[in-house]
């Protein structure tokens, strides 16, 4: 398979990756040719790019890092809490918390170990997936960044734990926001953004108050916007002010923000992602926790198309782990056109870089 851009699909080429709506449910299988309404579909439904078929690149595994069962359970529990929290009275907040913490818990559990069991560096460029319940995508997948992140980092497995549920539950005070400023397209107002942080100190002083989650698990939802040169919110802390769990979960937040496909807006490439956390990392990330976190994701994704810099071309093949930035890919062109393919590791040839992605 290969990774195209939708706005260059060509009617009739093949879904290779399927693409799922609300609930888990499929909106469309992989394997069907796509037509022209289904194109159009998936742009006004804001879908970047897409995964089909191709006879160059048959052979290229496109494997999800996390199971579909495990992404429907971890965003049925997610969906569950939310809204029981939403219609809860407040004195009935810790007993709805607590029912579902043995849940997240074997969740948090069970992500780790498909992490730990996955071959290749993470992309979530597999699961693609279109809803109006972005907080709980969201949140899984804030999850699955900063679980991976922390093992490059050498957490224990208690820590891990405790990452993993602050990371799931770091947007759980977005329940008392209203849902118009929650899913408004438009930049929000002034007064409509201070509503908005305010889900921090909201989400901090629900968890805060239960005994079944730790101090640490409710200080990742105060401070995972807090930035270390104090620009962030509530309460403008800077460097070690913020907890090193709030600040991992601070980088796999903004990076998947950027990287998830939302209808007002083009979702970017896991490279892009990237660069754009080092251009604000000397000022409000700690470099470490970059440079943890690129080790451990994808930069350039199996099946996508890539120039070096002498200018070949040819397609990501499998990735070398902990060296997410130097794939193997499968040389298709030089400079006179097509050639017999052959393979380069990027973790050898330190001489070749990628200048350029191809999504055509």
């Amino acid at each position: 398979m290969r990774l195209v851009a939708t706005a260059s699909i060509q009617p009739g080429e093949i879904l290779g990756q399927t693409i799922y709506g609300e609930n888990g449910t499929i909106l469309l299988h992989n394997g069907i040719p796509l037509t022209d309404r289904l194109i159009n579909r998936l742009e006004e439904q804001g879908i970047s790019y897409v995964y089909i078929e191709d006879e160059a690149t048959r052979d290229i595994i496109i494997q999800p890092v996390i199971s579909e069962k495990l992404r429907h359970d971890a965003t049925s529990s997610m969906r569950k809490l939310f809204s029981s929290i939403r219609k809860s009275k407040l004195e009935t907040n810790s007993f709805v918390l607590d029912e579902e913490s043995t849940n997240l818990t074997n969740i948090i559990t069970r992500i780790m170990d498909e992490i730990n069991g996955h071959e290749e560096s993470i992309t979530l460029l597999t699961d693609i997936y279109l809803t109006d319940d972005y907080i709980f995508q969201h949140s899984l997948n804030v999850a699955i960044y900063s679980l991976a992140i922390g093992s490059e980092l050498n957490l224990n497995a208690k820590e891990l734990s405790e990452l993993g549920k602050g990371a799931i539950l770091h947007d759980i005070g977005k329940v008392f926001i209203d849902p118009d400023i929650l899913q408004k397209p438009d930049k929000l107002s002034q007064e409509e953004f201070s509503i908005m942080k305010s889900h921090t100190t909201m989400g901090y002083d629900l968890l805060r108050k239960n005994h079944t989650y730790s101090s640490v698990v409710a200080h990742c939802a105060y401070q995972h916007h807090e930035r270390i040169n104090g620009s962030g919110y509530p309460r403008g802390l800077k460097g070690n002010e913020i907890h090193l769990f709030a600040q991992i979960i601070g980088v796999a937040d903004v990076f998947d923000a950027v990287s998830s496909n939302r209808v007002y807006r083009r979702a970017l490439l896991p490279h892009e992602g990237l660069e754009l956390l080092y251009s604000i990392a000397v000022n409000q990330f700690d470099i470490r926790i970059v440079e943890a976190f690129k080790n451990s994701v994808a930069v350039y994704p199996n099946g996508m198309y890539v120039e070096f810099n002498d200018k070949r071309k040819g397609v990501v093949v499998s990735q070398n782990k902990h060296i997410c930035d130097r794939p193997n890919v499968r040389i298709l062109e030089n400079e006179s056109g097509q050639i017999e393919p052959y393979m380069v590791d990027l973790s050898t040839q330190l001489n070749v870089t990628i200048i350029n992605c191809n999504l055509v």
